[in-house]
């Protein structure tokens, strides 16, 4: 690996003016500049971004990695993130990764080369051994609604709560025959919603309607169309609709509404994971809503005092979990 002795051999300069030149601390002529770059390009010269950063010391940056923000939980919490961080002097930087591991790989190694002092990660639990691994770099790493690996740090919501809540409230309505959509379960909300929808379902002695995604990205309204249509072919006199994601529960009522299926009247619907978006549409959503502004802001003030601490012995793990609340309106 080249070397900015290298460099400054092939460019026959100082080492002094090359380190001047690439980190554009002091004027140095721009035939000699136009020569170092060439010797970097020519030897493919990396400069040593961590060590730079420990030398300049805390960037006073936290990376954010979540799956989508857009018309989803996550958006409403990077805000309350946004809000913390500015109000302790720390910058933002949000990656999208629509759920793509790889995708979610390259945004963590661009992340460790010394760009932030912590991150804050909506993970798919498939880059967990990376994770610890960037962690043991001391940069502080935090788990933000997807608590997929029990030894980092997280804020999530009972999830589990959510699913058993909301069968529990749909049966008290009149309703035995549930559908319920829900995301990939490999993924822990996911996963916990299922068990508390399955538990409730058992203790009311009711049979199990579910569909399981296994789409990533931003598809989840015809998925949500498309398996209502399913769910209504299937079990003509289906009562009741559950949707893990809003987006779902949109396509939903478009399904429901395409087949003259009067909501609430004829089926009920409900989202487990509740948007603002939910309350402003014409048939207004039922949704199980978490405080997602606060999550946001808890989740900066665990990971700027794990970017404090970090260099010193941990105590315990910590692991924050938030209650939701069911908001009742017009599809139910």
């Amino acid at each position: 690996m080249a070397t900015l002795k290298d460099v400054a051999k092939l460019a026959n300069v100082d080492v002094s003016t090359v380190s001047r030149a690439l980190n554009n601390k002091s004027y140095v002529h721009p035939e000699t500049k136009k020569k170092i770059y060439q010797a970097v390009d020519a030897l493919g010269y990396m400069p040593n971004i961590v060590a730079k950063s420990l030398r300049q010391g805390k960037r006073h940056t936290i990376g954010v990695v979540v799956p989508n923000i857009n018309f989803s939980l996550f958006g409403e919490i990077v805000l309350g993130i946004e809000e913390e961080a500015r109000r302790q002097g720390y910058g933002v930087l949000v990656c999208n990764t629509l759920d793509d591991p790889e995708i979610e790989k390259e945004y963590l190694e661009r992340m460790r080369n010394g760009l932030v002092d912590g991150i804050v990660i909506a993970g798919t639990g498939k880059n967990n051994r990376l994770l610890h691994d960037i962690r043991s770099s001391n940069i502080a790493i935090l788990q933000v609604i997807r608590k997929q690996d029990q030894g980092i740090d997280s804020v999530v919501a009972d999830f589990f709560e959510c699913g058993y809540n909301s069968v529990d409230y749909l049966v008290k309505k009149g309703c035995k025959k549930i559908g319920f959509i829900n995301g990939p379960m490999e993924i822990e909300p996911y996963k916990e919603r299922y068990k508390g929808y399955k538990k409730a379902i058992r203790k009311y002695n009711l049979c199990e309607y579910v569909f399981e995604s296994k789409l990533r990205g931003v598809q989840h309204f015809d998925e949500g169309f498309q398996v209502t249509k399913k769910l209504l072919a299937e079990i003509p006199t289906l009562e009741a609709v559950m949707t893990s994601l809003d987006m779902q529960g949109l396509g939903a009522i478009r399904a429901l509404k395409k087949a003259e299926r009067k909501i609430p009247d004829d089926v009920r619907l409900i989202s487990l994971t509740g948007h603002s978006i939910g309350g402003c549409l014409e048939t207004a959503m039922t949704s199980i809503e978490v405080p997602a502004i606060e999550m946001g802001i808890r989740t900066t003030q665990m990971l700027v005092g794990l970017v404090e601490t970090i260099e010193k012995k941990k105590i315990c793990l910590q692991h924050v979990v938030f209650q939701s609340t069911l908001i009742e309106r017009e599809t139910t």
